[in-house]
């Protein structure tokens, strides 16, 4: 290719990009010139002679501002460089928060700005889309009302890092899972039948039958075992037709699902758990932990290995030595129980998770196998800063022990006749857990309600927006 050819190129991508746009993040590491940036407005200070915009994009917010025009010369014909000029200060002027626009102009670098160290001289603005003059909500509204506004709500950066932080989570968990050879499947979440509590299901019309929101992937997981993949993930939604209303339950959420085969105990999925969590939690503090001090106030802590490990009897005696009596009528914790011995252990060891163990067969799903020797379950709850995120246990594999268990528990076998089936022709020995990600992202960015940290939360009042 001749000189020439390669010059116009070259020039091109020049003139390229000056006109492309630009995230406010890159600004600092761009040298000072043209410059396009896109975002909306945040707020405007219209003074006598100069005019400011803080303009954010989904990546931080830079000052932009504008010499004012408030009138053209007088006894001189109006020039087109002077009747622009004055007319970009009357619709900086007129700029509503919120409206979305972009800017052309000119790069400055200046330590004098507080707001990231450059600003931007407009030279043009177009306005992409305008927005109206009242904001239905402000900074100070309430939970419920900022919920009706999700979308404004979102806008802010502390609320933005939540789902970025969330990426970074999931993704971390996924490189845990296929570094070490998982498989990830997506289960279906339309049922024939309950995979936990008839109670919490959703029903709904399925042409000439009834189907049900899917509770839990649990039947899927392990018949992933049977099929012969090994180790298995999911991260997926789930529905409970759960009428709570606390800080911690949703009728729609996500739920991170893991199971292994040929395990000996549940000690193996949860020494699998923490090592996932310790792993996920410190990609998290690497990629956010400046952002998460500075919006959140809090410093994201990396958990040691192992996390302790306390059987139920063994937590009671400590939340009843610590004051509390735990009213529930098959003694397990209640929230306050969990809120307990989660303070005794971060007292005694310095730790924000604890593994619950050793549950009795009356607490737990049918699918959990026993104990032979204690008739307990091999199963635990893990609680992080006194909530319960995750429940885990080894699964019984004997077909005719889990007939029999889900007897026990008042379920009708036929009904579950598709998932003795993968029972019927080998399976190995194996456990998993389901751990909600809204708990989990709550109690690592120390907000008080999983609304705060879902995108669109879904509860027993709430179907919109």
């Amino acid at each position: 290719m001749r000189a020439r050819e390669w010059g116009e190129r070259a020039h091109n991508r020049r003139l390229d990009d000056v006109n492309e746009r630009a995230l406010v993040k890159q600004l600092l590491g761009r040298p000072d010139g043209a410059v396009s940036v896109s975002g909306w407005v945040e707020t405007v200070r219209d003074q006598k002679k100069v005019q400011f915009i803080v303009l954010r994009d989904e990546s931080g917010a830079v000052q932009l501002v504008n010499p004012a025009t408030r009138e053209l010369p007088e006894g001189e014909a109006p020039t087109a460089e002077a009747s622009a000029a004055l007319a970009l200060t009357e619709t900086i002027s007129h700029l509503t928060q919120g409206t979305f626009l972009t800017v052309h102009g000119e790069l400055k670098h200046d330590e004098r700005v507080k707001l990231g160290g450059v600003e931007v001289k407009i030279s043009t603005l177009d306005v992409a889309a305008p927005a109206l003059p009242e904001n239905p909500i402000a900074v100070d509204s309430g939970l419920d009302k900022r919920m009706d506004w999700r979308f404004l709500d979102l806008r802010q950066e502390r609320n933005a890092l939540i789902f970025r932080v969330q990426t970074t989570l999931e993704h971390a968990m996924r490189t845990y899972w296929i570094e070490r050879d998982y498989i990830e499947v997506h289960s279906p979440k339309l049922m024939a039948s309950a995979s936990e509590s008839n109670a919490e299901l959703f029903a709904l019309d399925y042409f000439d039958t009834t189907a049900y929101l899917a509770q839990s992937p649990q039947f899927y997981k392990q018949m992933a075992q049977s099929a012969g993949f090994g180790k298995i993930f999911e991260i997926g939604d789930v529905y409970r037709a759960d009428p709570s209303f606390t800080s911690r339950h949703a009728t729609e959420f996500t739920s991170i699902d893991a199971e292994i085969s040929w395990i000996d105990s549940h000690e193996d999925v949860a020494r699998m758990q923490e090592e996932l969590l310790a792993f996920a939690i410190a990609a998290v503090k690497d990629k956010h932990g400046d952002d998460i001090e500075r919006l959140f106030g809090l410093t994201v802590e990396v958990p040691t290995l192992p996390f302790p490990r306390i059987p139920l009897a063994e937590a009671l005696e400590i939340v009843a030595a610590r004051g509390h009596e735990i009213l529930r009528a098959d003694g397990d914790l209640d929230p306050e129980g969990e809120r307990q011995i989660s303070a005794h252990v971060k007292e005694a060891l310095g730790h924000d998770f604890v593994y619950i163990t050793d549950y009795p067969a009356h607490i737990r799903a049918f699918y959990h196998m026993r104990d032979e020797q204690t008739g307990l379950t091999k199963s635990y709850d893990l609680l992080y800063k006194g909530v319960e995120i995750t429940t885990g246990a080894q699964r019984e594999h004997r077909v005719d022990v889990l007939i029999e268990q889900a007897k026990e528990k008042g379920l009708d076998p036929a009904g579950l006749e598709f998932y003795f089936d993968f029972f019927r022709y080998g399976v190995p020995p194996h456990g998993g857990f389901g751990m909600g990600l809204a708990r989990l992202l709550m109690l690592l960015l120390g907000e008080s309600s999983i609304r705060e940290v879902t995108y669109l939360f879904r509860g027993p009042t709430r179907l919109q927006p």
